[in-house]
């Protein structure tokens, strides 16, 4: 079983003028935009058996994504699917957004910090967090770098997280890219807290980073937490699966060894009984 907990559904218009702004300068190509059909061909390629779809919200940045829309999304792939919400918390109507989001279906919230210009262990955002406790919906935040000059990088800290999961244990966490570029602090914080994982998306598209985070994950015994994501349509399921078992052989001697059996348990793990989700 392939599942990807990492796709986005969101169009280029979702972007408002971010995308095209601060982030084609420096990617250098348009944001894709990707059509169900375009998806269910991608996963099929990659044997992917279900994915967790999701858009972008960050108000501040003039960037959201409807939930509506990802729901429709979802009725629209074939691929069997999990929905989830992008959100702001800092919005003043964010519990009637929570409210909608469950209405619809969805079973978890995308949170992008470093663009809402949050910390993810604000006060300010506790009863947020409570909410989607009680919901039991499941949280996957973007953790880590962004090209804007609008983000907040003190806010994409991988170790709030770990102020977060004391203050809301049974809250299922998971943290985007293993944090980067803060990967070795990202481990540490999925040694100590039973529900919070990391994805793998775009791990491999910087080498020597990628293999540093497998090597720190091996050796603190937490390959377990790693689940497998794409990043699409950045990176397809496929070209994501082809990269990260690059890193397995990439780098000899005097560097210590990934195991293939530890890339292939990443790739084959059941990340939707981890995080307590069902596909539509």
């Amino acid at each position: 079983m392939i599942i990807d907990v990492h796709a986005h559904c969101h169009k280029p218009e979702h972007w408002g003028s971010e995308f095209d702004e601060h982030w084609k300068p420096t990617y250098g190509y348009d944001y894709p935009d990707l059509s169900p059909a375009d998806f269910d061909a991608a996963m099929a390629a990659g044997g992917v058996d279900a994915a967790v779809v999701f858009g972008l919200t960050a108000t501040a940045a003039g960037v959201r994504t409807p939930s509506e829309y990802v729901a429709r999304f979802c009725r629209e792939a074939t691929t069997p699917t999990v929905g989830f919400m992008a959100l702001d918390p800092t919005d003043q109507d964010i519990a009637d957004q929570v409210e909608e989001g469950v209405s619809l279906g969805l079973q978890g919230v995308k949170l992008y910090p470093v663009l809402s210009g949050y910390s993810p262990a604000d006060d300010a955002i506790g009863s947020f967090l409570d909410l989607l406790e009680r919901h039991e919906l499941a949280v996957l935040w973007h953790m880590g770098a962004s090209p804007s000059p609008l983000s907040t990088l003190r806010n994409s800290q991988p170790l709030l997280i770990d102020d977060v999961a004391r203050r809301h244990p049974g809250l299922r966490q998971v943290i985007a890219h293993v944090g980067h570029p803060w990967q070795r602090d990202t481990v540490q914080v999925l040694r100590g807290n039973e529900h919070v994982y990391a994805d793998v998306s775009g791990l491999w598209a910087r080498p020597f980073d990628g293999y540093l985070a497998l090597v720190n994950a091996i050796e603190w015994g937490v390959t377990g937490k790693l689940l497998f994501g794409s990043d699409l349509p950045l990176w397809t399921p496929a070209a994501a699966q082809q990269g990260l078992r690059a890193l397995a052989g990439h780098f000899g001697a005097p560097f210590p060894a990934i195991d293939e059996d530890v890339i292939e348990g990443i790739i084959e793990r059941d990340s939707l009984s981890l995080l307590g989700l069902r596909p539509a």
